[in-house]
């Protein structure tokens, strides 16, 4: 496995890289890291240069003042120019609107784009949080730290808490990225990195309309049971891409690349070999 190296860009984030060859930008969620990226990254960096930033406002990449979204943007246009060559693009959750104005802003610089659970008109199906949720969250959390993918822990608390509306499959190799990937991520995202998303959604945030607009090929993958952005908003977007094919996975939710990852890559994989085919080859 090649190993990761991280470094500072010239904005300041963090950002590991690691392989050869075509580069693919991959941007992770809210919460989210460079490492939560890793079900892609640890399997993509062994055919491609994968790039994984830790956002301003989380993991690594942390800052002491208030940001807006638009500012994620502006360090990414940054990070996109510093490479030779444009790149894929793959975004999950918030990481994949990223992509989606990546595409929209620089389009010179985006050769295709692979958008995990995501949407231009992102709708939530999510219901109110109570205190117990709560509560069964922050215990099932830290029993999962100390033993990951313990069942017993996973049947009395796991599936009383949040996760039950984050994973539908709640197998013991789920709660293991949750303890190594997912925690650690969500305790080090930045209260400005919380206030800017909420900021961007109280706005009503819609690109659906400018999707017309984005001509390379794109790959949108869903899941049937995800209520933070709904399957039907993912679809939405599937729809008015011009070059869009569409994953939809069933009995899983928002962090379906972890219940299911070997179908994920394996899809992944399918689509990027149908991708290389398509480019044109160069004139001699």
């Amino acid at each position: 496995m090649t190993p990761s190296l991280p470094r500072r860009s010239a904005n300041l984030l963090v950002v590991e890289e690691r392989g050869e060859g075509l580069p693919i930008l991959c941007l992770h969620g809210h919460p989210g890291s460079a490492a939560s990226m890793g079900v892609f990254t640890d399997h993509l960096c062994q055919r491609f240069r994968t790039i994984a930033p830790d956002l301003q406002g989380y993991g690594r990449s942390q800052t002491h003042q208030p940001f807006a979204m638009t500012d994620h943007l502006s360090d990414l246009e940054s990070l996109l120019t510093q490479q030779a060559e444009p790149c894929l693009v793959l975004g999950w959750s918030l990481g994949g609107i990223l992509a989606l104005e990546l595409a929209l802003r620089v389009p010179d610089r985006v050769r295709g784009l692979i958008l995990i659970a995501t949407a231009a008109r992102p709708r939530s199906s999510h219901p109110a949080i109570t205190q117990a949720d709560q509560i069964y969250t922050a215990l099932a959390s830290l029993l999962n730290l100390l033993r990951p993918g313990w069942r017993w822990n996973i049947e009395t608390l796991g599936k009383r808490s949040l996760y039950r509306y984050l994973l539908q499959r709640h197998t013991p190799q789920a709660y293991h990225y949750l303890a190594q990937v997912g925690t650690p991520a969500y305790l080090r995202t930045s209260r400005f990195a919380t206030q800017a998303l909420k900021a961007a959604l109280r706005q009503g945030y819609d690109r659906q309309p400018d999707l017309p607009q984005i001509t390379c090929p794109c790959l949108v993958m869903a899941a049937s049971h995800d209520r933070h952005i709904t399957a039907a908003s993912s679809q939405a977007t599937a729809q008015a891409l011009p070059q869009a094919t569409w994953h939809l996975y069933d009995h899983t939710a928002h962090l379906f690349p972890w219940e299911i990852p070997d179908q994920v890559l394996a899809d992944l994989d399918r689509w990027l070999v149908q991708w290389e085919f398509d480019q044109p080859q160069p004139t001699r």
